[in-house]
């Protein structure tokens, strides 16, 4: 079975459950800014470097409060496109942290997952320093706020020999390499970010990088409202003798400030770095250990094909092809044969649905064993009698069992939708069921990525392994709900059951040998 959510992130997925159902019914599982809070950070972060270009040509570092006032006060130069600009950055963090913390109450921090989260940590940092330099080449009062801050901390580090707050006291003005080496910072962040990312999504197969168009261009015009509306006001310029106080604070990318200026420096610092250390810590805290942690898929070479199915399937580039040993009793077979790596696999289980004669999967989870256990749950739960048959993943619709069964329905959970062998479903409706309603979580959301993609495409593409012609269509269908979405789940099973009642029943075929699908090759004792 796939590792349940621990007592960390348990709360954390009841909050994100209900957030992602409401965001549903707003916007509709496609569109639904909660379920492309990754990418939307990408999209923001492209429109911070077109309108970053365009600002830049008019900013001087020799006189860069001066520069920036005459950019804020000509709708020409781009008053709107700094709103544009500014508003992208704190959108941007607010989106990340959002991904964050998806990602943490789903589970997908630890293990294999690991490189991505602690990219992402890396990846925020960086977005998040990149904005104080922004905010600190205008040299208002916030700005200078912020790097009087940063030099306070900085100066209880013994490794300076003048304290850089001396720079800040208002005698002079700060020298031009100041800003120079801030607008330099502003630049190249950027393109450390670029590279952060690549790493982000590098163990990921087929990575989406942006939103839908519509979202997208949705949230372009949404900042280019806000820009207008209600425009980026020039704070005073800085002065050394106006108290912090007196200062408004943008807790967007400053968001620490509050804290860190009630505490000494040196305390402030070490706050900020176990802060820094702890979320670096939480793949160590939420990883799976013993009896909890899913084993990776594993393959049958005698009964692989060499088909590259799962190959093409698996969302994390965990399975490649290699050559057969000239000796394996397999050889005549094909030429090459499947190979998991453990280190990238996460034990989805989503080999094991693309595998015709379900030759691969995790321990306890390949086609045979999901035809092993369907085969047991037939006759005690009575499908025969022409009942209707909810398969629910996990972590979605299996959530209201009792109220799918309140309904007249049996529910059939399974880890993923994505996992499921279209031979279970062929034999719940060889076997009599009424119908086959299989609930997955919205595509945009399924914890393996690629889950629903895919089962949609066995069911009614015939994509490997696909679900046979001999099956009656009528009887199945694929819909979506996620965990917070139960009248959704329930309104779907109704529709689904009310068509299904004008069909005849079906004769039950309890003997049906649905193995024969896959031309299977008999699997050794020792396997």
């Amino acid at each position: 079975m796939a590792a349940p959510p621990n007592a960390l992130e348990r709360p954390a997925l009841r909050l994100l459950s209900a957030a992602d159902a409401l965001g549903n019914r707003l916007y509709g599982s496609r569109f639904n800014p909660l379920y492309q809070s990754g990418t939307i950070v990408i999209a923001l972060l492209l429109v911070m470097i077109v309108s970053g270009l365009w600002l830049i040509l008019f900013y001087r570092v020799g006189a860069p409060y001066e520069s920036v006032l005459r950019i804020s006060s000509s709708p020409v130069l781009g008053s709107w496109v700094r709103g544009v600009h500014r508003y992208s950055s704190g959108a941007a963090v607010v989106f990340a942290v959002l991904h964050m913390a998806r990602m943490f109450a789903q589970g997908r921090s630890w293990g294999q997952r690991s490189l991505a989260w602690t990219s992402g940590i890396i990846a925020l940092g960086v977005l998040i320093v990149c904005a104080i330099t922004g905010y600190v080449m205008v040299w208002d009062t916030f700005g200078q706020l912020l790097a009087r801050e940063g030099a306070r901390m900085l100066d209880s580090l013994p490794i300076l020999s003048e304290p850089l707050a001396r720079a800040f006291t208002g005698e002079e003005e700060p020298a031009a390499a100041f800003f120079f080496v801030n607008l330099f910072a502003h630049i190249a962040l950027p393109l450390g970010l670029a590279l952060v990312i690549w790493v982000h999504v590098s163990r990921v197969a087929r990575p989406k990088i942006l939103p839908p168009a519509r979202l997208t261009w949705t949230v372009l015009g949404l900042l280019i409202l806000a820009s207008v509306v209600r425009p980026i006001a020039m704070l005073p310029k800085a002065n050394a003798f106006v108290l912090p106080e007196q200062v408004p604070v943008d807790l967007f990318a400053a968001f620490w400030l509050p804290i860190t200026r009630q505490l000494p420096a040196g305390v402030a610092l070490m706050f900020l770095a176990a802060t820094t250390v702890v979320f670096f810590a939480i793949p160590l805290l939420t990883r799976r250990r013993g009896a909890s942690a899913p084993e990776p898929s594993f393959v049958h070479e005698e009964i692989c094909t060499g088909c590259t199915q799962c190959v093409q399937d698996c969302p994390y580039d965990a399975i490649t092809m290699i050559a057969r040993a000239p000796d394996s009793p397999s050889a005549a077979r094909s030429a090459e044969v499947a190979f998991v790596d453990s280190d990238l696999c996460v034990s989805c289980g989503i080999c094991a649905a693309s595998c015709a004669p379900m030759g691969v999967g995790p321990p306890g989870r390949t086609g045979r064993d999901q035809l092993s256990r369907v085969r047991t749950f037939i006759p005690e739960e009575e499908v025969a009698a022409g009942r209707t048959v909810a398969v629910c993943c996990n972590r979605g619709a299996a959530g209201w069992r009792k109220e799918l069964e309140a309904e007249g329905a049996v529910v059939y959970p399974v880890d993923c939708a994505g996992n499921l062998h279209s031979s279970v479903v062929e034999l719940l409706v060889r076997a009599g069921a009424a119908g086959v309603l299989v609930l997955s979580c919205p595509p945009r959301d399924c914890w393996n990525r690629e889950g629903p993609k895919w089962l949609y495409e066995r069911i009614y593409n015939d994509r490997e392994a696909e679900l046979q012609a001999r099956v009656d269509r009528d009887r199945v269908r694929v819909a979506s709900a996620s965990a917070g979405q139960t009248r959704e789940a329930v309104a779907a099973l109704r529709a689904f059951m009310k068509d299904t009642s004008a069909l005849n029943l079906p004769d039950a075929e309890l003997a049906a040998d649905i193995d024969t699908i896959c031309e299977p090759v008999p699997v050794t004792e020792d396997l």
